[in-house]
């Protein structure tokens, strides 16, 4: 299965607890951190409400 590398690149402070979630769900709980998870539509979706604070970073 094909997998994508994100890292958080700014602060969860002042977000909406949507976001807050977002972030949780995808795992990032803190910043610089990078995860793998694999590309699918629930992943992809989370990544797309946290766009301004999330970058994927190229395998």
């Amino acid at each position: 299965m094909e997998t994508i590398k994100i890292k958080q690149v700014r602060s969860r402070i002042r977000c909406p607890k949507d976001q807050k979630a977002a972030l949780d769900a995808l795992g990032l709980k803190k910043l610089n951190r990078v995860v793998e998870l694999p590309k699918n539509a629930a992943v992809l979706g989370n990544i797309h409400k946290v766009r301004h604070l999330v970058a994927v970073v190229e395998n």
